[in-house]
């Protein structure tokens, strides 16, 4: 059973006043309110719009076989289940602000739920995989991650396989618990991702999110934050790969609108190949009313070829001056050959030495991820698209 999308509510339609801020910007669950997109608007003038797949477009024909989601083994405490969209909870923490989000909304008529019990504490990492149905047509799916009150545990969303997947994620992250997220995008090379994360944070909540993308045509991750109680505190971290031809694509809206919250940002990305492309937007809004903020973004980008571009915009938004502090840095480079002369010099092969440079890279990230075996697997990957995109050789 699905409801009707007209029924959810919308606001800043057209005609209106536009939005001064961020945190006002068009939201609503029907993709008629958004016009279509043409590449020129602000928040999508780095995508390739052509390459989208038709998952912004609701006319677009919907795919034979849909994503599957399988659940590891399932620890006590915590319980997945498909329900449908007139359930209370999907909806309640995200309403899509742009066009391929409401389109994903109106696709789908059912959701995956996954819950974790309040006071749980959940020792091992939990895993659900979601599994790409083909290429043939287009996918939509919603996700809802409810984390009890005092619960403490690690999910990981493994994605692989062939895909054309529009889909939206909420994640509440209830008062005083503690979830660890890690998103990894391993798509087949030609499918296309177009998701939409949604975290709300308790009292004295923390969420450590983790995205790792690596496979695709195109991904494009939106993360969005915000706080319903005083002590909320983001960690978000990410590492991309992208190779000749791909487009990785990531954006972040932490909005800080309550007092005595922190986050913190910390994007690394590496490109080779003609036409490799990466883009990083980081937006952070401290509210009036959000005094005693702590906040911090940086993204930093290794270039390792020539054809390759890697965009960075980083973004403050202040309107108040009680915080405790706010910055942001953005770094884009080649790879230094200073550190591999020096390598080199005390016997290191130059490909083994290029490999350390490019591990080393990444090694802060990859350390943040909570499961040794998925550390060791991706940095395996990592190495292997190096050498496979001819990055070591001489």
């Amino acid at each position: 059973m699905s409801i009707e999308v007209a029924s959810r509510p919308h606001t800043h339609g057209a005609g209106e006043a536009p939005p001064k801020t961020k945190s006002q910007l068009l939201r609503s669950f029907d993709p008629a309110d958004f016009p279509a997109l043409h590449g020129r608007e602000e928040d999508w003038r780095f995508t390739p719009i052509k390459r989208l797949a038709g998952l912004d477009d609701a006319d677009t024909a919907r795919a034979i076989k849909p994503v599957e989601y399988t659940a590891r083994e399932l620890p006590a405490g915590v319980k997945t289940e498909t329900v449908a969209k007139d359930d209370p909870r999907p909806g309640s923490i995200l309403t899509p602000f742009d066009r391929p989000s409401a389109v994903a909304w109106a696709g789908t008529g059912r959701a995956l739920v996954v819950t974790v019990e309040p006071e749980a504490e959940i020792a091992e990492p939990v895993w659900i995989d979601v599994t790409g149905g083909g290429l043939d047509g287009a996918s939509w799916a919603h996700t809802f991650i409810d984390v009890g009150h005092h619960a403490d545990v690690t999910l990981i969303l493994r994605h692989t396989g062939p895909a054309r997947l529009g889909d939206n994620v909420e994640i509440a992250v209830g008062d005083g618990a503690h979830l660890r997220l890690v998103a990894v995008a391993e798509w087949d090379r030609e499918s296309v991702q177009v998701e939409h994360q949604k975290a709300r944070l308790g009292t004295d909540a923390k969420l450590d999110h983790i995205a790792v993308s690596l496979g695709g045509d195109l991904v494009r991750q939106f993360l969005s934050v915000d706080y319903a109680g005083r002590g909320g505190s983001v960690d978000a971290y990410g590492l991309y790969f992208a190779d000749a031809g791909q487009h990785i694509e990531h954006r972040q809206l932490v909005d800080h609108s309550v007092p005595d919250c922190r986050s913190n940002v910390n994007y690394r990305g590496a490109l080779q190949g003609e036409t490799a492309h990466t883009v990083w937007v980081g937006d952070v809004l401290i509210q009036d009313a959000a005094t005693g903020t702590d906040t911090y973004e940086i993204n930093r980008n290794l270039v390792l070829s020539d054809g390759a571009r890697a965009d960075s915009v980083p973004n403050l938004e202040i309107e108040t001056g009680e915080i405790v502090g706010a910055g942001h840095a953005s770094t884009t480079g080649r790879f230094d050959e200073e550190h591999l002369f020096y390598l080199q010099s005390r016997g290191i092969p130059e490909d083994e030495a290029r490999r350390l440079v490019v591990k080393g890279f990444f090694n802060e990230i990859v350390q943040k991820i909570p499961s040794e075996d998925l550390r060791e697997e991706l940095t395996e990957a990592v190495v292997a698209r190096l050498d496979a995109g001819g990055a070591v050789a001489s």
